[in-house]
């Protein structure tokens, strides 16, 4: 999967009614599963401040010397 920047818009939220959800279904059901998958992972990025860049696992070895008999 090519990765892919997502710009947040502030000024791009509303607060609309729950009548208006259909609308939202429509928009979302016309997006391939990839692309949703981006905003779920922006959302999450988001949420917990996450930056695939920067923030890895960190590897520690360790090493054990086994005594022969």
């Amino acid at each position: 999967m090519k990765k892919e920047t997502i710009q947040f818009d502030r000024n791009a939220f509303s607060v609309t009614t729950l009548q208006e959800q259909d609308r939202d279904n429509k928009y979302w059901k016309s997006k391939t599963p990839e692309e949703r998958i981006l905003v779920v992972e922006f959302l999450r990025q988001l949420l917990y401040g996450y930056d695939p860049t920067t923030e890895r696992l960190q590897r520690v070895f360790e090493f054990a010397e086994f005594k022969t008999n």
